[in-house]
């Protein structure tokens, strides 16, 4: 039995790596397309090295998110492979591609991350998300709520509970990523003392947006690393050269320091490690939850919703002073019950797989 994975940005490349390992040892055959999306090798080969991920049969290489540039080469893959089964990973245009693609010539689609949903249609990844659950035949879920979702909204597939594989990734390697990385001391941070950021949905990375969180930021009392997406760093240097409104443009009581994207062992030293996590990433607001460290979200809305229940996760949208307030008062809920799967949801990705093609 062949299974045809499409991966194509940094977080896809994350969770592919278990659920590879797991196809692997259930006797399916895997075949991995990569899309191309993410293409510096700071947001790409660096994970199939560090993580000793399988290399992609296909290398598109289109070096755009932009769906129609990857239909042509995925379709063509497919014909060439004829895989009994299409695997594709979360909401991004390398996932919506992938399952167009499956579903124009006619082959089972598999979903992992189904389900979700931040009830906000202004996002791209939300339409995504919608549309690719549509097509799949096969629906896997992290959590109830997701299928209840399914349910709600008269989704066709089958929708099974299997967990969340970047789960299995973060409990495995993150204290290896403690132990090996040296991120801290290459930065002069104490354990913590700092505040770990990202920011790159597109809504975020254009004005007023941008200006608002950096000031947020800024206002800080404690230093602010941001692993900046290639697309963020642009944009910050664009409004700098404007303005001089920047997190690193070196003025007194400027906070924000400008990193280049990390590795994924040398991010999960950085997050696991911070005071809070000031966030757009869906992936991160999980990863901050397993680590026990406490999350800011720019972003009105979200897709992980127990985490804000919980008090875990606050949602700030583009608010500096409400994004600076939330940062001060950070503390993780007293208790913090197992969400989104206890680290085997590789090996139930594989057990749905095998059972839905008749093994």
């Amino acid at each position: 039995m062949k299974i045809f994975s499409v991966v194509g940005n940094r977080p896809q490349f994350v969770k592919s790596g278990p659920v590879s390992i797991a196809l692997r040892e259930g006797g399916l055959e895997e075949v991995i397309l990569h899309t191309g999306q993410h293409w510096d090798r700071e947001m790409s080969q660096v994970f199939f090295e560090e993580l000793a991920l399988d290399a992609p049969r296909y290398r598109l290489d289109v070096r755009s998110r932009d769906v129609d540039a990857m239909m042509p080469g995925i379709l063509g893959a497919l014909e060439a492979e004829r895989p009994d089964a299409v695997l594709v990973y979360g909401d991004t245009n390398s996932t919506l591609a992938g399952a167009r693609a499956a579903a124009r010539q006619g082959y089972p689609l598999t979903h992992v991350e189904a389900g979700l949903r931040s009830g906000d249609l202004a996002m791209p990844e939300e339409r995504a998300r919608i549309e690719v659950d549509s097509l799949a035949g096969l629906l896997l879920c992290p959590d109830e709520r997701s299928v209840h979702t399914l349910e709600r909204e008269g989704v066709a597939g089958r929708s099974v509970v299997v967990g969340d594989v970047m789960a299995d990734v973060c409990f495995r390697l993150a204290p290896v990523a403690r132990e090996r990385s040296t991120i801290l001391t290459r930065l002069g941070l104490t354990p913590g003392g700092y505040v770990a950021a990202t920011l790159h949905r597109d809504a975020n990375v254009v004005l007023p947006r941008l200006g608002r969180i950096l000031a947020g930021l800024d206002a800080l009392d404690e230093p602010v690393i941001l692993a900046a997406h290639p697309r963020t760093r642009l944009a910050i240097d664009a409004l700098s050269r404007d303005d001089g409104a920047a997190g690193d443009r070196g003025g007194e009581g400027g906070r924000v320091r400008i990193v280049e994207p990390l590795s994924y062992l040398d991010f999960a030293a950085l997050a696991s490690q911070a005071h809070a996590i000031v966030t757009d990433s869906g992936g991160v607001q999980k990863e901050a939850y397993w680590y026990g460290v406490p999350c800011v979200t720019a972003r009105p809305s979200t897709e992980w919703v127990d985490t804000v229940e919980l008090g875990a996760n606050t949602l700030v949208d583009d608010d500096p002073e409400r994004l600076a307030a939330a940062v001060r008062d950070a503390r993780m809920p007293t208790e913090r019950p197992q969400l989104y799967g206890d680290g085997r949801a590789a090996e139930r990705v594989t057990e749905a797989l095998a059972s839905l093609l008749g093994r």
